[in-house]
């Protein structure tokens, strides 16, 4: 039953670092029986390591074990999967299913003899959710862990949890590039008396590589995405290459990068018109089927013609592509990210990491020397990212969230994973799964829940699975989801075209559709106990009469009532209005234009002619009616009385919505509350300037600004932003009678301020701040008080108040007045009997000691009918003339 390690290793240089693997496991298990234990391998691209770890685990544990051992390897790609289990199947002489075998969403060749098993995380994920304890397996691989995949991170930390309760379960998590210190604390932590897992690295596998650098002189992105110059450079630089090394060795196969399945079907088509005759040219990405995916990645036949291979990162790690001698880089990639600002979340082209550039270097020079040729500059590699972004910091976390939920640690909460779930990001998952019902208010799962996770989609798409399939029936449904779940691009985004091709059998990838359909009607037929109960959270609906074609939007609207879309009025045929407010574009040339009503299952970040000005293209949608849309997104249904102020008048609309897409808006005559409501915005907007401030007004408020600059509480803020934010408090009267149709200039503010005076504080408001101030000549003089401002400082003469006077009313005033109980003195501007400034003090005694003389000699001659006593101390205080007086 054991697994011959000496012939399938030949070759391979993980061979020489297993001894020291099974020693490193050997001395955590119980008696130095290595079952049980943990280990971080780090070994480099083409060392063996996923084909030689496996078996060895499995020969580890059946010699304890009196049964068969399980093995369960994790592979970030099903065609990583696949490809890994047909190769150590080969090694070990076996039939694949038999010992060795794979299981991926919609495929599996396994039998009950089967020791090896490979799976996408994915898979894993629901086997824990179904069987925490993981029962039957005995040990498992976390492979390319480095790539930091969401559904990785997740099985890291929920592992980890399973080892506390089975010290019997041997955990290895391997990578070509990784921090394995940091791994090895997370696998190690509170297990076998503590402490890290022991790391085992192996040497380097890679034959010498050349390094070209061959960049384009257009940029590599554009508004519309990788632009057409950029891959112009690529295929030309691919094909010259490419001709180069046949040249000088035939047997040289040759690997493209680029970013997504678009590019790679843009850059093949042109290869096979720049390419000479008899070189295949193939395509490696997630939209084809699984045998032009295997046949890509196994290599040329013997006496095969020689081939060049277009992918995508499925190329990048795990795999080996034999007689791979040439990789062609165009240094980007397709990363996830999540937009929360619009609700949107998507692929984006980014620049890959510097380790994608070196893991995807190193396809060359696995089994020999190898070149590389760069498509971009020296300096655009040194600025890229050392690691590329980890997927739970950038992606939506609903389906993660969910997961969570059942595993007992909602938010991750005392979970040791990677990295920690962003909180704004896994606050908004967890608020969808609570709309859904999949989870309680304190984030505990609920029985919706968990048979939601069973599902193999987003939690959303689970839910129209269950409660579309009740209105469209299962077929309809269970389509519907399979492709929005899938990896196929519709094209000019109509999910419709690309359902038909797919019905039809014409889309390549039709037979993986078909297999996708079936797996999600049995998952409807084994739900149907649950599915009314999932259907009950949210009440839809049913529209009469769903046509086939009106199918698939009802039941994408169902998925994301968020994303249901109607076209913007009045700005062409491809701008559209989501119910969550973000507004997006079609594709250009989209066969969607026109319809009114949309329902989006992908939207992303934009710009160029495909986003139609908004920043935003939608990637996938069907057509939708009115009626379909508030069948399926009923919560989002509301009616509000919508009021406004404009030139004078209150006019409001009874409006009907769907989030933020207005459905209808009639005009009614507004209630008290809602044109008083109107008022009070009119005025935020505006300021009181739109009331405006009488004489009277200004003047008592700047009185009470200086008493709460000087005192404080209970003196009130008159500051502009202070009154607006408490207009209902004292200004309530007036808005009602603004919004009953009195006219603003008829509201004087001098009576709503006085309703601001604190009691019984209020009685002592002419004391603090008169009106106006008695002089010595009998006259009482207007106190000018500082204006308001809405900074922390004063107005005018530095926030003080002032009286104006004429010098000969002053005589014999010895000391300033001081107001606010005398902590502010009066600030004087003495005049000349024309009134004109003559001196400006508030310390009018040091005025009479010095600078008045000097005054005096100056104003005596002009102004010789008015006195100019040499003893202003003695001199009667008077506002007439001489002869008058």
């Amino acid at each position: 039953m054991t697994f011959r390690l000496d012939t399938i290793g030949t070759g391979l240089v993980f061979a020489e670092s297993l001894a020291k693997l099974a020693t490193a496991l050997q001395n955590q298990g119980d008696g130095g029986t290595g079952v049980g234990g943990t280990a971080v391998v780090q070994a480099p691209p083409g060392t063996g390591k996923t084909t030689l770890v496996p078996p060895l685990l499995a020969n580890l544990v059946s010699e304890q074990n009196p049964g068969q051992p399980r093995v369960v390897v994790t592979q970030p790609r099903r065609v990583a999967a696949r490809s890994a289990a047909r190769r150590l199947a080969t090694l070990d002489g076996s039939r694949l299913g038999g010992r060795v075998g794979y299981t991926v969403r919609g495929e599996s060749k396994v039998s009950p003899n089967t020791v090896v098993e490979f799976v996408t995380p994915g898979i894993l994920l629901r086997r824990l959710l179904a069987d925490p304890g993981l029962e039957d397996v005995h040990a498992v691989v976390l492979d390319e862990v480095h790539e930091r995949g969401l559904e990785t991170d997740l099985l890291v930390g929920m592992l980890a949890e399973v080892r506390e309760l089975r010290g019997d379960l041997t955990l290895v998590a391997m990578s070509a590039t990784l921090d394995a210190p940091r791994f090895a604390e997370l696998l190690g932590t509170g297990l076998d008396g503590g402490g890290p897992a022991p790391v085992v690295d192996c040497p380097s596998a890679l034959y010498p590589l050349e390094v070209l650098w061959a960049p384009a002189r257009e940029h590599r992105l554009d508004t519309r995405g990788v632009s057409r110059g950029f891959l112009d450079h690529v295929a030309h630089t691919a094909a010259t290459s490419y001709a180069a090394a046949l040249s000088r060795n035939p047997e040289v196969d040759a690997l493209v990068f680029l970013p997504g399945a678009r590019e790679v079907c843009d850059v093949a088509t042109r290869l096979r018109g720049q390419l000479p005759q008899g070189v295949e040219v193939l395509e490696l990405h997630g939209q084809i089927g699984p045998e032009a995916q295997d046949r890509a990645v196994s290599g040329r036949e013997p006496g095969g013609p020689p081939r060049i291979i277009v992918s995508t990162s499925l190329a990048e790690s795990s795999l080996t592509v034999p007689r791979v001698r040439l990789v062609i880089d165009s240094g980007l990639s397709r990363e996830p990210r999540r937009d929360a600002g619009r609700g949107m979340s998507g692929l984006v082209t980014v620049s890959c990491s510097r380790a994608s550039a070196d893991q995807r270097a190193g396809r060359a020079a696995r089994q020999g020397p190898g070149t590389v040729v760069r498509c971009y500059d020296q300096q655009a590699y040194a600025a890229a990212q050392a690691h590329q972004t980890p997927e739970i910091s950038v992606a939506d976390l609903t389906s993660a969230a969910l997961v969570l939920a059942c595993w007992g640690a909602p938010g991750g909460s005392g979970l040791q994973l990677p990295d920690a779930p962003p909180a704004a990001a896994i606050n908004d998952a967890e608020e969808v799964l609570r709309e859904l019902g999949a989870v309680t208010r304190d984030g505990t799962v609920t029985a919706a829940g968990k048979t939601l996770a069973r599902i193999p989609a987003d939690p959303r798409l689970a839910r129209a699975l269950l409660d579309g399939s009740a209105v469209v029936g299962q077929r309809a449904a269970a389509e519907t989801v399979a492709l929005v779940a899938g990896d196929q691009r519709a094209p000019g985004a109509d999910l419709t075209k690309l359902l038909t091709a797919l019905r039809s059998g014409s889309d390549p990838g039709a037979r993986r559709f078909a297999e996708d359909v079936r797996r999600m009607e049995s998952l409807i037929q084994k739900e149907t106990r649950v599915r009314q109960e999932v259907a009950a959270v949210v009440h839809p609906t049913p529209p009469a009469g769903v046509t086939a074609r009106e199918a698939p939007g009802f039941v994408v609207a169902l998925a994301f009532p968020d994303r249901v879309a109607r076209r913007v009025p009045g700005d062409g045929s491809s701008t559209y209005l989501l119910s969550s407010g973000t507004r997006a574009g079609l594709p250009t040339g989209s066969s969607l234009s026109g319809h009114d009503w949309l329902a989006v299952a992908e939207v992303s970040r934009a710009q160029g002619r495909d986003a139609a000005g908004t920043g935003a293209v939608i990637r996938s949608a069907a057509p939708l009616s009115l009626e379909m849309a508030e069948a399926a997104a009923p919560d989002l249904l509301t009616e509000t009385v919508r009021a406004k102020f404009d030139q004078g008048r209150v006019m409001a609309r009874l409006e009907r919505r769907m989030g933020a897409i207005v459905l209808s808006s009639t005009p009614i005559r507004p209630s008290a509350e809602s044109g008083r409501h109107a008022v009070s915005e009119a005025l935020a907007k505006a300021g009181l300037s739109m009331i405006g401030w009488s004489t009277a007004a200004d003047a008592l408020r700047r009185r009470l600004a200086l008493l709460h600059r000087e005192l404080g509480s209970p003196w009130p803020d008159v500051r502009e932003a202070a009154l607006l934010s408490t207009l209902e408090d004292w200004l309530g009267p007036e808005l009602e009678a603004i919004a009953a149709g009195a006219p603003v200039s008829s509201i004087n503010l001098v009576d709503p301020l006085r309703r601001l005076l604190p009691w019984p504080e209020a009685a002592r408001l002419e004391d603090l701040v008169p009106e106006r101030l008695a002089v010595p000549s009998g006259s009482r003089v207007r106190i000018d008080y500082p204006e308001v401002s809405d900074s922390s400082g004063g107005g005018h003469d530095d926030g003080r108040p002032v009286v104006a006077v004429k010098l000969q009313e002053c005589f014999g005033w010895d000391r300033t007045p001081r107001l606010v109980e005398g902590r502010v003195p009066v600030l004087f501007h003495l005049l000349s009997p024309a009134g004109r400034p003559l001196a400006v003090t508030d310390d009018l005694a040091s005025f009479w000691s010095g600078p008045y003389s000097q005054v005096r000699a100056e104003m005596r001659g002009r102004y010789a009918r008015h006195p100019w006593p040499e003893d202003p101390w003695t001199a009667p205080a008077t506002a007439r003339t001489k002869n008058r007086m």
